[in-house]
């Protein structure tokens, strides 16, 4: 560890300062992007910037670990062929973690813990064998595309902080409390013409006595029509008694 000392691991945060500046260039072109319309760029331009976010954290968890074990120098001075419990993470997690960077002081790190703790050792890091290594840190090192849902969410942010009067067309439905009225009123509606309905099939239904017949025999149609005839012929013969 006499090669590198803490003055180097201040490289990591002069690179993430570097990234930052980039990133806020990145939102601004974006911004731009979604008020000229072209959203189909945009988002292309924030998948890169998600993962250059991602790739910011890693830097700072791995300015973390560095830290720790400048701090912790005593536990790594031991002449032991495994690291101490109390810098085993931050061993790993560097060892493991360090070629996905660009940074020369991090592989000179890297060289340095490897030597020390020997080949077998540094082979189970890189493979991480027992689970060693920080799952933070594999989390950020995981490669794929960001989840749209995410994408949407970064457009958002980015159109409301530099003021850009832009909506995502798939969320507005359900975000907008017009669509919400109009989906309710749809709904009142279908269930109003649905009552309506119902009633003008209920009122020439015939009655209960009159329906029994039917379900018993398969000739029952006929009786329901002589009970009508009989009926009318009641009310003729009362109309003529007045």
């Amino acid at each position: 560890m006499s090669m590198w000392n803490a003055t180097k691991a201040k490289r990591l945060r002069t690179l993430q300062q570097k990234k930052e500046a980039q990133a806020k260039a990145s939102r601004r072109e974006i911004a731009t992007l979604l008020e000229r319309g072209r959203i189909e760029t945009a988002r292309i331009k924030v998948e890169t910037l998600i993962n250059e976010d991602i790739y910011v954290e890693l830097l700072e968890l791995l300015e973390l670990y560095c830290e720790l074990l400048v701090a912790r120098f005593g536990l790594l001075d031991q002449n032991t062929r495994e690291p101490d419990p109390g810098v085993a993470e931050g061993v790993c997690s560097i060892i493991h973690a360090a070629p996905r960077t660009e940074l020369k002081e991090l592989h000179i790190l890297r060289d340095i813990l490897m030597h020390k703790y020997g080949r077998d050792f540094s082979l189970s890091v890189m493979e991480n064998r027992d689970g060693c290594v920080s799952p933070r840190v594999m989390s950020k090192l995981t490669v794929g595309t960001p989840a749209p849902a995410l994408v949407d969410a970064y457009l958002r942010e980015i159109a409301k902080a530099y003021g850009v009067p832009w909506t995502d067309p798939e969320a507005q439905p359900d975000d907008s409390s017009e669509g919400q009225e109009k989906s309710e009123a749809a709904l009142e509606a279908s269930e109003r013409t649905g009552e309506e309905k119902s009633k003008g099939s209920e009122t020439p239904s015939v009655p209960p006595e009159s329906s029994k017949p039917s379900s018993d025999v398969k000739g029952a149609s006929s009786p329901p029509v002589e009970d009508e005839f009989e009926l009318l012929s009641k009310r003729f013969a009362a109309l003529k008694k007045r």
